[in-house]
């Protein structure tokens, strides 16, 4: 079933043919018997773009496509010759001779291709529409897979030590509590789009980092640096939290105390640069910490939501961990 905007684009298509093809200098108008003609012709393409084209071309059954197109241009040149040309012409030269191959298919052809190629042209920007179509909703529902990978991801390593604090009747776990399910409120329900405000955002990092400090007690220091924001910038929400979680479980797993952690974010035109350094215990092994599913969660989401538009480089020396993170910001 054709669509209308292919049918406008045909009818225009077609009037554009007709006057280039049937316009005469000398007369100032239409010819009436090349009018005629680019009908025939037009009605004997419709065979080759709504059926040749779709049913061999586009299957890639390029022999079988190419034999129905040659049939095609040899039955209209012998209705043309043999047919139209006698009873439009009659009793003149023109009507009673045949002119040769290679006149004809030179009247033929070229009306053929034009009109055959620009619906070829046609399907074509049809398709790829498609194929964009179906990239982005691929790339959505990867996304958003990404995206769900995190609140398990952050409540069950959150679980494990809320578990350790009411274990030890901590008095500090309903704040960790509290903190906890302020963070969760809004992984769950105010980052559902694929961009957020950054201000927002940073206000649940410091948030974030609050739990965390929870947990750190007198054993180091945290330090969050947020230069003054000007303008309204938006950004893909629980980006900056996973470097940050890595950052507090490096520390925490390998050292019992002098933990340091450095967070700064700065905004630089539409360009945030965010850095997240942390120490710890030379001879512990990063492997599991740094490979866990988090790291490789976010890369995959930096790749699909900012392509070229962002540096991601990771330093390790003998003590110290360094997260260094480009990207270009959308400007509200």
């Amino acid at each position: 079933m054709i669509s209308r905007k292919e049918l406008l684009f045909q009818i225009i298509l077609h009037v554009l043919v007709l006057l280039f093809f049937s316009f005469s200098r000398n007369t100032g108008g239409i010819v009436w018997y090349r009018a005629v003609f680019l009908l025939f012709y037009s009605i004997s393409t419709v065979s080759i773009t709504y059926y040749l084209m779709p049913r061999f071309l586009y299957k890639k059954k390029y022999w079988q496509f190419f034999f129905g197109v040659t049939l095609v241009v040899v039955s209209v040149i012998l209705i043309e010759e043999l047919v139209l040309e006698p009873i439009m012409f009659p009793d003149t030269e023109r009507g009673r001779n045949f002119p040769g191959i290679y006149i004809s298919l030179l009247s033929v052809l070229p009306v053929i291709c034009i009109l055959s190629g620009f619906k070829f042209g046609w399907d074509a920007l049809q398709k790829q529409a498609q194929i964009d179509e179906l990239k982005n909703a691929i790339e959505e529902s990867e996304l958003q897979f990404l995206r769900n990978q995190i609140n398990p991801h952050f409540l069950f390593n959150n679980l494990n030590n809320l578990y350790s604090y009411a274990l030890q009747e901590s008095p500090k776990t309903p704040e960790i509590i509290l903190e906890m399910s302020g963070v969760l409120r809004y992984m769950l329900y105010e980052s559902k789009e694929q961009m957020v405000p950054l201000k927002k955002e940073l206000e649940q990092l410091g948030n974030f980092i609050k739990l965390y400090k929870l947990q750190i007690e007198d054993r180091g220091e945290v330090l969050f640096d947020v230069d003054k924001i000007e303008g309204e910038y938006r950004i893909a929400p629980l980006i900056l939290i996973v470097f940050i979680e890595n950052a507090f479980k490096h520390s925490q797993s390998g050292q019992s105390s002098d933990i340091k952690i450095n967070i700064s974010v700065k905004v630089n035109n539409t360009t945030l640069e965010f850095v997240c350094s942390n120490n710890y215990v030379s001879g512990f092994s990063l492997d599991s910490v740094a490979k866990g599913i988090g790291l490789k969660n976010v890369r995959k989401r930096l790749e699909l939501l900012y392509p070229k538009k962002h540096i991601l480089q990771i330093e390790e020396t003998e003590n110290d961990y360094k997260v260094y993170l480009k990207l270009e910001l959308e400007k509200v």
